[in-house]
Parts: C-alpha cells; sequence; structure tokens
C-alpha cells in the first residue's frame, strides 16, 4: 500500500493575537512609509505602503475568517460558517492582485517621467519595514502548513519583507549612482514577485470555493486506500471537498463482501481515510453487490 504523508491536525488554532499584533504594526509602518514615500519622492516606498496597505486589509479579511470558523452550527447552517476561511483566502488573493496592477501603472507612468528620491530615507524606511513584516510573519509561521488562511497571512508578511530588503536595495543604487530609474524599476520587480507568491494562493483557495479536492488529496489514492480495506470490493460515488482551510469531508458508496459487518466496515473505513488523509468529516454508506435498492446505514463523523 502506498505511503500518504498528511497533516493530521484539524482544529483552528486561534491567532486572534497575532492577528491584532500584526494589524496594528503594519497599520502603523504603512503611515510611516507612506509619509516618508512622499517627503522622498519615492516610487518604491510608495508602492510598498500601498502593498502594505493591502495587506492591513488582508489580515483583518483573514482575521474575520478565523473568528467566524469558530460559529457553531445552526439548522440553517449545519457546518457552521467554516466556509468563511477559504473566502478570506480568496479575496486575500484578490486584493493582492489589485495592488499589482497598481503598482505596476505607477512604475510604467515613473519610467516615462523619472522624478528624483532621496536614497538615505528611502533605505532607512525600507530597514524598519524588513523588522515589521519580519516579526508579523513569525507570528503566523506556526499555523501555515495547515490553514491556507493563515498561509496568506504568512505569505504577505514574508514577501513584504522581501520587497522591503528590494527597496532597501534601490535606495542603495539611487545613493551610488543618482540614476532616477531605478526607483520604478524596483517596483516592478516588486510586482512580479508579489504576483509569483500569490499565484498559489489564488489558485487554491479558488479551487476550494469551487468545491474541488484540496491541494495533497489524491481521489485516486482515496479510492485505492478504501478498496483494500478487508472486504470491500468496490469504491463509487466518491466526493471530496473543503469544509474549511482545515477541514476536509467526504462522502464514499462501499461494496462490500456479503458477510462483511457493516458497523465494523464502517468504522474502519472512517479512521482509515482520518489517519492517511486527514479527513475528519466522512459520510460513508455500504452496498452489498448486485444490489438494485442501496443500504441507507451510513456513518457521518467528525474526526478534527
Amino acid at each position: 500500500m502506498a505511503g500518504h504523508n498528511h497533516d493530521h491536525s484539524h482544529a483552528p488554532h486561534d491567532f486572534g493575537w497575532a492577528f491584532l499584533i500584526g494589524t496594528g504594526l503594519n497599520l502603523g509602518f504603512v503611515l510611516v512609509e507612506a509619509t516618508f514615500g512622499f517627503i522622498a519622492n519615492s516610487t518604491a516606498l510608495l508602492a510598498d505602503a500601498g502593498h502594505n496597505l493591502s495587506d492591513v486589509f488582508g489580515l483583518m479579511i483573514a482575521w474575520a475568517g478565523s473568528a467566524l470558523v469558530r460559529r457553531k452550527p445552526t439548522p440553517r447552517f449545519s457546518y457552521g460558517l467554516k466556509k468563511t476561511s477559504i473566502l478570506a483566502a480568496l479575496i486575500n488573493a484578490l486584493v493582492l492582485m489589485v495592488a499589482v496592477g497598481a503598482i505596476i501603472l505607477e512604475a510604467i507612468q515613473r519610467l516615462n517621467r523619472p522624478e528624483s528620491a532621496d536614497g538615505i530615507v528611502v533605505m532607512q524606511v525600507a530597514a524598519v519595514g524588513i523588522l515589521i513584516n519580519g516579526l508579523t510573519a513569525w507570528l503566523f509561521a506556526r499555523g501555515r502548513e495547515h490553514d491556507i488562511n493563515v498561509r496568506g497571512a504568512f505569505l504577505h508578511m514574508v514577501s513584504d519583507a522581501a520587497v522591503s530588503a528590494a527597496v532597501v536595495v534601490a535606495g542603495y543604487l539611487i545613493f551610488l549612482t543618482g540614476h532616477r530609474w531605478i526607483d520604478p524599476v524596483i517596483s516592478l520587480f516588486v510586482a512580479a514577485f508579489i504576483l509569483w507568491g500569490t499565484w498559489s494562493l489564488l489558485t487554491e483557495s479558488l479551487s476550494m470555493t469551487l468545491a474541488g479536492v484540496p491541494k495533497g488529496i489524491d481521489p485516486d489514492q482515496v479510492s485505492r486506500a478504501l478498496s483494500e480495506l478487508p472486504g470491500v470490493e468496490d469504491t463509487h460515488h466518491l466526493h471530496i471537498w473543503a469544509l474549511s482551510t482545515t477541514e476536509t469531508a467526504l462522502t464514499v458508496h462501499l461494496v462490500v463482501e456479503p458477510d462483511v459487518n457493516r458497523d465494523v466496515i464502517l468504522g474502519q473505513a472512517r479512521a482509515y481515510v482520518h489517519q492517511l488523509f486527514g479527513i475528519s468529516h466522512s459520510t460513508i454508506q455500504v452496498e452489498r453487490p448486485g444490489s438494485e435498492v442501496h443500504s441507507h446505514d451510513e456513518a457521518e463523523h467528525g474526526c478534527g
């Protein structure tokens, strides 16, 4: 049987303090960076300030998604509001795409009409940005592996730290050479870096929104693994989708041999998909070979 490596931690961690501290630090830095961007006449600083502002909104959206996912189920929303974490990740990715477009537009305009910039001020302000963004990224580091909502916040902060480092380089080169075109060119590299880092977040969150199979789970492997259980002859009607950014659901029909105990096979299958694939909510229906009327013995369990 093929081995599988999956993270089995599905209970959403509380990153409330991380979001509060990160949002406050970055909002303060946006104000500082925008102010000195105008003083130094630096497109790179203003572009980075705009990007950081989008990240402040992104952090707030991710924060809201992280909070709403904890709401208890209701008769109308039987799984609670777990999908809000997926929507938050998708909105974050879209906001970043808009920010990239704004940075590119401004940089092209500055290339056509280069303006002088104070390289020393640019370097000093961007250096502070490396510290602020690095600290904020560290606050989300432990949650980035199993929650794309938290990963979105983490990636934003890591990319911001790298972008600030690039702005430091721009300031240094301007100081050495006096070439005014360096500032908007660095801005274009900033935009390319953000786009590259955002693409996977966009595609994964969009797939989850459309009820696609979460990344890291192969439906064929799930089907083969269930078929290898003792007494299981076949599987069909297999559906796998994300309930939230940390929880996955599955429904499947198992065709079993006539002498198989239904309760035993249901328990085995449920534990199997959870242990091997991290699927915490499973609804499994057992059928006998050649039966025209399917059994309605089902088991729906949350194991996270």
